[in-house]
């Protein structure tokens, strides 16, 4: 229930406020957040979405016999969006900081996207028929956040967004179909 609400509800409402009164092609989540005076609603931004994120991950993983790596890249992309989101970007103050943040960011999105076509791998090779939608999905998403990037030529809050939000939706519609395969409690 409380998965539900966050993926659902919780989370894509507080990111479109998050950037409310923002334009979603030519600024991001960092200038929002450090430069705009949002600072702590982006750091509870990066809490919500990163608690969200490594829960239910590693709720998915916990059937799967073999999946040190799956672990290693959910704890790596827990930890490099705390920081992304710990560290400011204030490139004119702080131009070797404001590096790290965006080197954080950017590998935390591109760690968690890795992850979740490890997961998807290995589930699609159990069993295709349930999770062969699941992977189609995952390249659709991924493809579509290839095409805001290449749109806009920056990493632009649009697709922080739909990244955000659809990966947030995905990840709990999977761990449903995990739940409801292989009967491990329901949330």
């Amino acid at each position: 229930m409380l998965l539900n609400l966050l993926a659902y509800a919780v989370i894509p409402i507080y990111t479109l406020v998050f950037t409310y009164k923002t334009n979603w092609f030519s600024t991001n989540f960092s200038v929002i957040g450090n430069l705009m005076g949002r600072t702590n609603f982006f750091l509870c931004w990066g809490i919500l979405v990163g608690g969200y994120f490594y829960f239910s991950l590693h709720r998915i993983i916990m059937p799967l016999s073999k999946k040190k790596r799956e672990t290693f890249l959910i704890n790596v992309a827990s930890f490099l969006l705390f920081f992304a989101v710990m560290i400011p970007y204030l490139p004119d103050q702080f131009p070797v900081a404001s590096f790290l943040h965006i080197l954080f960011a950017f590998s935390s999105a591109a760690v968690l996207t890795l992850c979740l076509f490890s997961i998807l791998w290995k589930f699609c090779q159990a069993n295709p028929v349930i999770y062969r939608p699941f992977f189609i999905g995952f390249l659709i998403i991924t493809a579509f956040s290839v095409f805001l990037l290449l749109s806009s030529g920056i990493i632009s809050s649009a697709l922080e967004i739909f990244f955000t939000v659809a990966f947030t939706v995905f990840v709990r519609l999977l761990l449903k179909t995990v739940t409801e395969q292989l009967t491990i409690s329901p949330l």
